[in-house]
């Protein structure tokens, strides 16, 4: 038997709790599937005195973790505090500078660090494992990295956020508006106290920036992901859709073109009998589409104590069996630069939720400043019925009076339907900001 592998927790929130839990409970498993004893010799926290419901007398504590990180009698370190810089990044970097593996949950700090980061674990000749910052317990990390290896990727979308997720579900299946569902969220525990991360879509962005360099073989760049949360999304809109035979989540997507690789985060018109359609409530799912794979798709618990340890233990598994790899899925100097794809025609299309002035010649007005940038509508939808149109640019628009319409239109460039967004708003003919949301039709 070889000696046991030894680690150094840093943060003892609910997922590193949650990992000590684990090795306690799944000690002899551990110990089978990885040849050795896998054990916690150090530990570090804000706090040594709180309470959490598990004993840590036993283990050495540090105050700071980046000590423990580069001075503890460790083989791993398992990095659990969160936050793109400060005590983490500190830790992280102390111990791969010290020769020592790494595991994370952290994706914020690998959103604007992972790069970096990646190249400091190669000179040390260390892992540097993360399954555990993207998706909770779903295994995209390494199905990225290895089981898509002889892949070609073209395109990886997925819902991210299982906060938001919950959100558009309730909003959808018990028809309350979007402030009402957030605050029973709160009271739950699926959204913070403060919300933003969530409902903003940037911790979306910060799991899809490193999906990306997955996928893509590309440097990670959050800087470059565009970003819309959920803040504007109605009951209206979520009932609108479902006629139409859609439903609405949070998507992030990355897919490659001839000018680059896009990157995006926005709520997003997905068919109603799609499979990504059907992930409900607080749950998490990846499609990635390769060359010769076709598309797959994974499913599951998107956070929780109990998911999110299970893949922060996958990564020590690796390690304890020796399978170090590069923690990008490639050499750090084999990835490319990232280069931002130019504004293309989006695939899909477009919703557009208008409040029109009850006044003649309103809608024959916004009609006419669609086609003014070549954008042919599909369907028409007012007062949450239907109307099947197919108005070609030139041919004008209908003159009835309302004040909810929804328009759907053909493929076009986004640059075509902000300029004619904005040109309506400058009109005066609409009563609120225009809301778009993309259609994907997957």
């Amino acid at each position: 038997m070889s000696e046991p592998l030894k680690l150094g927790i840093a943060g003892l929130g609910t997922v590193g709790t949650g990992v000590l839990e684990l090795i306690t409970a799944n000690a002899e498993i551990l110990r089978k599937r990885c040849g050795r004893d896998v054990v916690v010799t150090a530990v570090s926290a804000r706090s040594r005195a709180r309470d959490r419901g598990v004993d840590i007398s036993q283990y050495e504590w540090f105050d700071d973790c980046a000590a423990m990180g580069w001075a503890a009698d460790i083989d791993v370190l398992v990095e659990l505090i969160g936050g793109e810089d400060g005590p983490a990044k500190a830790a992280v970097e102390a111990a791969l500078g010290a020769g020592r593996h790494v595991v994370t949950a952290n994706k914020a700090m690998l959103a604007y660090h992972g790069t970096a980061l990646a190249r400091l674990a190669e000179e040390k000749d260390v892992a540097l494992g993360f399954e555990a910052a993207v998706a909770g317990g779903i295994p995209i990390v390494k199905t990225m990295r290895e089981s898509f290896a002889g892949n070609r990727a073209d395109k990886i979308f997925g819902i991210l956020n299982g906060t938001c997720n919950y959100i558009l579900t309730s909003m959808q299946k018990e028809g309350r508006g979007f402030a009402e569902v957030l605050k029973a969220a709160q009271e739950l525990g699926y959204a913070e106290a403060d919300p933003t991360f969530d409902i903003g879509g940037f911790d979306t962005a910060h799991k899809l920036a490193i999906l990306t360099s997955l996928a893509f073989g590309t440097e990670v760049d959050f800087g470059s992901v565009y970003v819309e949360g959920i803040e504007n999304v109605t009951s209206q809109d979520i009932q609108i859709a479902g006629e139409l035979g859609y439903r609405i989540k949070l998507l992030g997507v990355a897919f490659e073109t001839d000018s680059g690789i896009e990157q995006r985060v926005h709520p997003t018109l997905v068919p109603a009998q799609s499979s990504i359609a059907q992930v409900d409530g607080a749950f998490n799912a990846v499609v990635a589409r390769g060359d010769f794979v076709g598309s797959i798709m994974l499913e599951g618990q998107g956070a929780g104590a109990g998911p999110t340890a299970s893949s922060v233990i996958a990564d020590i598994v690796d390690i304890a069996r020796g399978n170090v790899f590069p923690a990008l899925g490639q050499p750090s100097s084999e990835l490319r630069p990232y280069k931002r794809a130019r504004m293309r025609a989006h695939q899909g299309g477009y919703y557009v939720a208008l409040e029109v002035q009850d006044r003649p010649g309103a809608f024959a007005a916004i009609a006419q400043r669609m086609a003014e940038q070549k954008i042919s509508l599909k369907s028409i939808v007012q007062r949450g019925s239907e109307i099947d149109v197919d108005i070609e640019p030139g041919e004008g628009g209908s003159t009835q009076e309302t004040r909810a319409v929804v328009l759907i239109t053909h493929d076009t460039l986004e640059k075509s339907i902000r300029d004619a967004l904005a040109n309506i708003e400058a009109d005066g003919d609409i009563t609120q900001a225009p809301r778009m949301i993309r259609i994907e039709e997957l």
